[in-house]
């Protein structure tokens, strides 16, 4: 049986809608690597909004995608997958935040208002915590564990408060993304770790439909993950900004994968990958 081919297709940048505010300190970084590359490593995945607009709600990808706004290219190479695929998988990522003084982040962290703030076992199961009231669960280096709720348990509420946590650290902070909730298990990988900050997982009818009312979540607290994911596509940037019809540029791709099967010059990873030069 053949494998499946990640779809592929050429949309405008300007039909592309962000779930989640872009990443201020990956975005510069980018645009430099695009404009040396001169191609697009690894399309953003994206899936149209059920709202009959014709826009497409990045799922990965924000920062490429506001990148390629940034740069003035009309058009972006993006891997399409269907909302009710039941291959899609929406996860939350945490983030670890380093070089932080986790005094100066608890204080504007108890500057919002309307917060509660109750202690925790750092050995309980994280799982225990998430409800529809908590926005958070912070371990600090220090050995502090606690939740960050709130009373109001308004969806949209929710989220304003957790861009206003994300906002405590975002300027202060080097962030990193990680799967792992509890602090004990990075203590290794990061020497300079100060706090780590859990995230609940929402579910994808909640997402576009926040997309949908032009709301964002927090850069980096959602991990969608879909199979099979088109990597290492390096498509030109030049044919993406060649002066002629979308539907010129659709056929051109797609006789670029076709001379790509042609030489077996696509391969299908069944196991999990792990990259090292990201």
């Amino acid at each position: 049986m053949a494998k499946e081919i990640p779809k592929l297709r050429i949309l405008p940048v300007e039909s592309l809608v962000l779930h989640e505010r872009y990443d201020d300190q990956r975005a510069p970084r980018l645009i430099e690597r695009l404009k040396q590359s001169g191609v697009l490593i690894n399309p953003p995945i994206v899936s149209p909004m059920p709202d009959g607009t014709e826009r497409y709600m990045v799922l990965d990808g924000a920062n490429r995608t506001t990148a390629f706004a940034s740069m003035g290219l009309p058009h972006v190479v993006a891997q399409v997958v269907q909302p009710d695929d039941k291959r899609l998988e929406l996860k939350a990522w945490n983030h670890v935040l380093r070089r932080l003084d986790p005094n100066e982040f608890l204080d504007r962290l108890h500057s919002i208002p309307d917060l509660e703030f109750k202690p925790t076992d750092a050995d309980h199961d994280p799982d225990m915590f998430w409800d529809e009231t908590t926005l958070a669960w912070i371990q600090t280096k220090d050995g502090s564990s606690f939740t960050v709720s709130c009373t109001d348990c308004e969806l949209l509420t929710r989220v304003a408060n957790l861009n206003a946590i994300v906002d405590c650290y975002t300027d202060y902070a080097k962030i990193d993304r990680a799967k792992i909730q509890e602090l004990e298990k990075l203590n290794h990988l990061y020497e300079d770790m100060s706090v780590i900050v859990a995230f609940p997982p929402f579910g994808i009818i909640e997402v576009f439909g926040l997309c949908s009312g032009g709301h964002r979540l927090p850069a980096g607290i959602t991990r969608f993950a879909i199979s099979p994911r088109a990597l290492r596509v390096n498509y030109p940037l030049d044919e993406l900004a060649r002066d002629i019809t979308i539907d010129q540029k659709n056929d051109s791709l797609s006789n670029w994968i076709k001379e790509r099967l042609t030489r077996k010059g696509i391969r299908h990873y069944s196991e999990a990958t792990v990259l090292f030069d990201e």
